[in-house]
């Protein structure tokens, strides 16, 4: 065993929480040290958002060249798979080098807690002590495998799924919520057969059923099968794919596809030889860490951050508490604000949601006034033949406040966060609307949503004050 290092801050995992942690942890001046047992960057950067979003936009660019070329000279999935790889090259090349020129030290190897102030890295030929006087852990989340079709050959996760080197004849994806959707619509605007299976009563349940609906609609149009109330229950393999049995109220059907892709959700890495359990720091139920709004732990000195804490899976969530984790290590008062915290799916049309639905609203008794403005008559919308979709904005009623809003649409992606951003400084309706848009664009569809909303909340106002 090499000699023992010493570290201010220690961070177990590199993934967007994990890096952002450490940069910040060495920019205010603590001797950092972080801990990867995989890839730098993490499942996001190398097997998650990233290549996902590259090969999904390589299917958007694959399908607009299917239907305006009457040629048969397309870019292969192989290209496709060397561009996403390209980017995920560049992107986890950057992120190892923003840790070095932050002064970050990085270690590649497996980390396991031996005590509250100490632990230990495995190497491919060595062992090496590390003490710490504070750690954040960012260890992530994995796939979760279904005990009735564990991962193989036929049976994917995404991991697997985004290092396929050809597009399958036949797809089956397990699970619609947003990974499934998402996948499943690259699968098949590369010409894949693809079935979704969902147990709920419908895809992308997060999201309030109008919003789904034009997803829903193009899915159509791309020749996806949507079966909604379905639960997958085994699988018959063979050397050229599988017939998949899932059933359906009470009755049992099957569907034969060359490959199963199951997207049930992400199950958090707090297991393994991580040693919570050595060191006396609890899990829940859902091997969660509990963390307080500083994002410490139950152990004073340790913080955890990411998808091994409760919320969201979402790497921009991770990016914000690390953030958060490494300024209170340091001393400052800085605290977690989850109010503000977009939702996307990488969908077409693409969605958002940020803060408070009108179905929550609801539930909590708040009164609202929603402004509602549709992409369909938009200019630029209409210019890159994108004019499917609408936005809604959500603000309370007697202030005017912005509380929540949802898009569905193009570059929904994109126009959200001027919407966190209201959320978050407390603006109105009244303060988007008098907002110059530039024209011709998208993000004038979010002013007349918020002139809607507006104009019912200034009615409203007027009446109060009437009587």
């Amino acid at each position: 065993m090499s000699q023992l290092e010493k570290a201010d801050t220690l961070v177990i995992g590199s993934g967007p929480g994990g890096y952002a942690a450490a940069v910040r942890s060495a920019q205010l001046g603590m001797k950092t040290i972080i801990i990867e047992r995989g890839q730098i960057g993490g499942v996001c950067t190398n097997v998650g958002c990233i290549p996902s979003k590259a090969l999904i936009a390589e299917a958007h660019r694959y399908d607009s060249r299917r239907l305006w070329s009457r040629s048969d000279a397309l870019d292969s999935f192989t290209d496709a798979q060397a561009f996403k790889q390209a980017v995920v090259t560049k992107q986890s090349s950057g992120v190892r080098y923003l840790l070095q020129t932050a002064g970050v030290t990085v270690l590649e190897g497996e980390a396991s807690l031996i005590d509250e102030h100490t632990a230990k890295i495995k190497q491919s030929e060595s062992e090496q002590q590390i003490s710490f006087n504070n750690a954040i852990l960012a260890t992530g989340s994995r796939p979760i495998e279904l005990r009735a079709l564990p991962f193989g050959e036929r049976i994917l996760s995404s991991t697997e799924a985004l290092a396929l080197t050809h597009i399958p004849t036949s797809l089956v994806v397990i699970g619609g919520g947003y990974i499934g959707i998402e996948l499943g619509q690259m699968f098949a605007k590369f010409g894949c057969k693809v079935t979704i299976l969902e147990g709920g009563r419908q895809v992308l349940p997060g999201f309030e059923a109008d919003l789904v609906a034009p997803v829903i609609k193009q899915m159509n149009a791309d020749g996806i099968t949507v079966i909604t109330e379905a639960t997958a229950v085994k699988a018959e393999q063979d050397a050229d794919g599988l017939n998949l049995y899932y059933v359906k109220n009470d009755d049992q059907f099957s569907v034969r596809a060359e490959y199963a892709l199951v997207t049930v959700g992400r199950r958090p890495n707090t297991d393994g030889s991580l040693g919570l359990e050595r060191i006396g720091l609890p899990i829940t139920s859902r091997g969660l860490i509990d963390t307080d709004e500083q994002c410490r732990t139950a152990i004073p000195h340790i913080f955890a951050i990411g998808d091994i804490t409760d919320g969201p899976a979402l790497a921009h969530k991770a990016s914000y508490e690390a953030k958060v984790a490494a300024e209170a290590i340091a001393g400052q008062s800085s605290v977690v604000d989850y109010k503000a915290i977009p939702l996307v799916v990488f969908s077409e049309p693409e969605l958002a949601s940020v803060g408070l639905s009108e179905t929550e609203c609801k539930a909590r008794a708040i009164p609202v006034v929603v402004g509602k403005s549709s992409f369909g008559i938009n200019g630029r919308a209409l210019a890159l033949k994108a004019a499917e979709g609408f936005v809604k904005v959500i603000a309370d009623s007697e202030s005017g406040i912005v509380l929540g809003a949802q898009l569905v649409g193009a570059e929904a992606s994109t126009l959200i966060s001027e919407l966190a951003l209201a959320i978050e400084m407390g603006a109105t309706v009244e303060d988007l609307t008098m907002t110059i848009h530039p024209h011709p664009t998208l993000g004038e569809v979010i002013m007349e949503a918020a002139g809607n909303a507006a104009t019912k909340y200034l009615k409203n106002k007027n009446n109060k004050q009437a009587v």
